[in-house]
């Protein structure tokens, strides 16, 4: 289970510090929010790691890692969630990313940071309350969900942010469902 904070007596849940990633092992999208005292969300940062294309996947996947590690290190979350795979036409780059998610998903074990997933359906569906929705309505979203006046331009890191801001929104409805 993602979250083992109770809520106070005026049932404000704690601040807690949520790492979202968009898996990839050319681009891996991330983003960090925190939960306001006001129950709104804030982006602390966000971002897109570019590996080498002609790189050997190893070190490909040893960027990612390193990347991975500095975000941590700065951003200090205490939860992580990860975009689950989905659908993937050629069997390579599936097997390629689901090499890069588990090594995304190994840092921040190692990190010992708490994980939850969600498939891009999922994440649409909180975001929006459509399974369907285009990325531009996506990011539209999640900027005005952020109070963010700048565009985000990377499509990873505004993806990596929706998977933050839908692993919040988990972390406080089971909250409110009294759920740990």
């Amino acid at each position: 289970m993602l979250m083992n904070i109770l809520p106070t007596q005026n049932s404000m849940i704690a601040p807690e510090i949520i790492l979202g990633v968009d898996p990839g092992f050319g681009r891996m999208g991330w983003g960090v929010i925190k939960q306001e005292k006001n129950n709104t969300w804030k982006a602390l940062g966000w971002g897109c790691v570019e590996t080498p294309p002609k790189t050997e996947l190893s070190d490909r996947l040893l960027v990612l890692r390193d990347e991975l590690k500095k975000v941590i290190k700065k951003y200090k979350p205490a939860s992580a969630s990860v975009e689950k795979l989905f659908f993937f036409n050629n069997a390579k780059t599936a097997m390629d990313v689901g090499q890069a998610r588990g090594v995304i998903l190994l840092t921040m074990i190692d990190a010992g940071l708490k994980i939850a997933e969600f498939t891009p359906l999922q994440v649409k569906q909180a975001m929006t309350g459509y399974g369907k929705a285009e990325k531009s309505q996506m990011q539209k979203m999640v900027a005005m969900i952020l109070g963010l006046k700048e565009k985000i331009k990377s499509d990873d890191a505004a993806d990596a942010l929706a998977v933050a801001l839908c692993a919040g929104q988990c972390q406080k409805w089971n909250l409110l469902c009294g759920k740990k």
